[in-house]
């Protein structure tokens, strides 16, 4: 069986700055379609538009826009593509000392560093942090570099301070993550993104992580926090939410399309993960959209 190997990205500071920094008008950015990880924090901001968010063992859908804060060497995907329907992307990836320890000790920084640590989680932010700091990260596209940094120091203050969000991951996801076990969960992830409309068998991912079927469900499970057969009906899921949203077609072709090849099967997955059932959620999500 061919393993698929996880992308380890080596991200480089935007020129005269100690981070990097780039805005992506609607859909160009077309570097993050497989699940990666880094060393450094990234914050992303899409303004507006609806899609997936594929962060550690975390999948959901957004649909009003999104502005994320990604740990260090948390894997995740991209949150645009095509058929998102944003504005354009912010792209924020920083180390998490780039401002130096003796600078993040002091009283009046210290905040970052726990901001910074739970981050390890990867954190969603609501509507009101999105209003407030978004026009700030799509103005630093015109900044000078030195102006630059002091607007991100005053963006990581804003969400420091933050009460509107939600950590993705359970508790130690990300803190019992060492680098091969990113390598290994990555490549999973990877194989499931790339292979969820099929069938995915135990035995399969077991042999591609060079475990018995026993092991492999203990380690998923310990690094993920659920169950392996739960995160894959959870990215059907997503993944079928996101058809509801997008696409005029029955909710059966949406159920098989999503990797559900019973469409009771289909039914019962989808109120035990959203509590609703399918049609409901459609019908509630055009009154939103």
């Amino acid at each position: 069986m061919k393993k698929i190997k996880p992308s380890f990205e080596v991200i480089e500071p935007s020129f005269g700055s100690s981070f990097y920094y780039s805005k992506y008008l609607q859909n160009t950015n077309n570097k993050a379609h497989v699940w990666h990880y880094h060393p450094e924090v990234e914050m992303v901001f899409v303004n507006g538009g609806s899609g997936k968010r594929q962060i550690g063992s975390h999948i959901s859908y957004y649909t009003d826009g999104d502005l994320i804060l990604i740990g260090s060497n948390l894997p995740h995907c991209g949150f645009t593509d095509e058929t998102t329907g944003n504005t354009n992307e912010v792209v924020i990836q920083m180390k998490p000392d780039f401002l130096g320890t003796d600078f993040l000790a002091l009283k009046e920084t210290k905040g970052i560093t726990t901001l910074f640590e739970k981050a390890k989680y990867g954190i969603a932010f609501g509507e009101d942090t999105k209003k407030l700091v978004g026009p700030i990260l799509e103005k630093m596209n015109s900044l000078w570099p030195f102006e630059k940094l002091l607007a991100l120091l005053g963006v990581l203050r804003e969400l420091e301070q933050a009460s509107d969000y939600k950590l993705l991951n359970a508790q130690n996801f990300s803190l019992e993550m060492q680098a091969q076990d990113n390598d290994r969960i990555s490549m999973i992830f990877n194989y499931v993104k790339d292979h969820f409309t099929e069938e995915i068998s135990l035995e399969q991912v077991a042999e591609m992580a060079s475990m018995t079927v026993p092991s492999f469900c203990r380690y998923f499970k310990k690094m993920t926090k659920k169950t392996f057969t739960k995160f894959v009906n959870e990215y059907r899921v997503v993944h079928a939410s996101k058809l509801l949203a997008e696409k005029r077609t029955s909710i059966a072709n949406i159920s098989y399309e999503s990797g559900f090849h019973n469409f009771s099967h289909f039914n019962k997955i989808f109120k035990e993960f959203t509590g609703k059932s399918a049609s409901q959620y459609r019908k509630e999500l055009k009154s939103i959209i």
